[in-house]
């Protein structure tokens, strides 16, 4: 007895024959500064891949100005001779494929990042020889997400700024605004936040960054101030290997701790979860290796009852905040703007899942080409 499938029901031949892989600079849409850096350019890494039965797959990740070169050196010379050959309905076989190539450079950014572009190529491709979106594709939770602003909360606004532009997020009607914290007082961060949660109230979510720049003992003094604000979470308050200093920081306050876009494996939210030293996942598919590992800390994040809210790639993570059920905020930063012939779908401060097959970005491929690093 056969136990082929009817031929109605079988996968149009996902064979991956071809692949390669280019990187485009695209400059920042406004200046982007922290407490530890500023955001130069977005290297962007692209990986297209065909099929046998005539699907491409387009994916991509990224870097914040540098880096970019050796993640398109490893795809290069080692992921994409792997991948052709492969399945793309089989994105777990592919994904553990190319991570077993690089074992002697995991877990780390660069080979993440590699990871990530050759995996979100799967998934679009995947995804279009299924006739899914991916947020169907992926789990189809709910079709939208709330969103929060970042573009107007960088640490060289001035208060004034600030609240200006905190008040105009709400009357765009989103749910959150996030300021970026770690001035040398912390007088400063305190004034400054006061100021917005006066402008816009307290029906209004305000976040707080550190990107990774403060002590433990720092960021505990500092989120007793940011309790009398009602902040909604304070953001890689230390170095994101710290995971003691982050479980002392929890214990500390009422603030919740969010942590995610530094941390690159399933393992390393595995141990802030079961320490207790995260109360919301921010993790980064780029940057933790694409959407196999992404689903898998998002599941992972569900089951000890936390709640999943990306780090940038707004486009993309749209799709995967509506594909799982415990997603909280969607990060409204625009950045695929000068390379894209649409833009995400923004209604009554929410972004909407894609409603077409794959990943639900549709790249102008001209402005990409135009952008290409020699």
């Amino acid at each position: 007895m056969s136990l082929a499938p009817p031929a109605a029901l079988t996968a149009v031949d996902g064979t991956i024959v071809s692949a390669e892989a280019w990187l485009s600079d695209l400059e920042v849409e406004t200046v982007r500064t922290d407490a530890v850096q500023s955001f130069l350019k977005q290297e962007t890494i692209f990986v297209r891949l065909r099929t046998v039965g005539g699907v491409e797959g387009i994916g991509y990740s990224y870097t914040i100005g540098t880096g970019g070169a050796a993640v398109l050196s490893l795809l290069r010379e080692t992921l994409l001779d792997v991948v052709v050959g492969m399945d793309v309905n089989r994105p777990e076989d592919v994904w553990r494929a190319l991570f077993s190539s690089t074992r002697a450079t995991t877990v780390g950014l660069i080979t993440s990042l590699a990871l990530a572009a050759v995996d979100t190529a799967v998934w679009d491709a995947r995804c279009k020889a299924a006739g899914l979106p991916l947020w169907v594709a992926a789990g189809g939770a709910q079709p939208r997400i709330p969103l929060y602003d970042t573009e107007g909360g960088w640490l060289h606004f001035s208060t004034d700024e600030l609240v200006a532009q905190a008040v105009e997020s709400q009357r765009r009607g989103l749910g959150g605004v996030k300021i970026k914290v770690g001035k040398p007082r912390a007088h400063e961060d305190f004034e400054r936040l006061s100021a917005v949660r006066e402008a816009v109230g307290d029906r209004m979510d305000i976040m707080v960054d550190a990107n990774q720049s403060l002590t433990a003992a720092e960021a505990i003094r500092r989120a007793a101030l940011f309790e009398k604000l009602d902040i909604f979470w304070f953001e890689e308050p230390l170095p994101a290997e710290d995971v003691a200093g982050h479980r002392r920081l929890a214990e500390s306050t009422s603030v919740p701790v969010a942590v995610g876009e530094s941390i690159y494996s399933v393992g390393h939210f595995r141990e802030y979860l079961q320490s207790g030293a995260a109360s919301i996942v921010q993790v980064d598919v780029a940057r933790v290796g694409g959407i196999t590992p992404w689903l898998k800390v998002a599941h992972l994040a569900e089951a000890f009852n936390v709640a999943v809210a990306p780090h940038f790639l707004m486009e993309l993570h749209v799709s995967l905040c509506c594909a799982v059920p415990n997603a909280l905020y969607l990060e409204h930063i625009p950045q695929l703007r000068a390379v894209t012939r649409s833009e995400m779908v923004i209604r009554d401060g929410h972004g909407l899942a894609p409603s077409q097959p794959g990943l639900g970005i549709e790249w102008d491929l001209d402005a990409v080409d135009d952008l290409r690093v020699a």
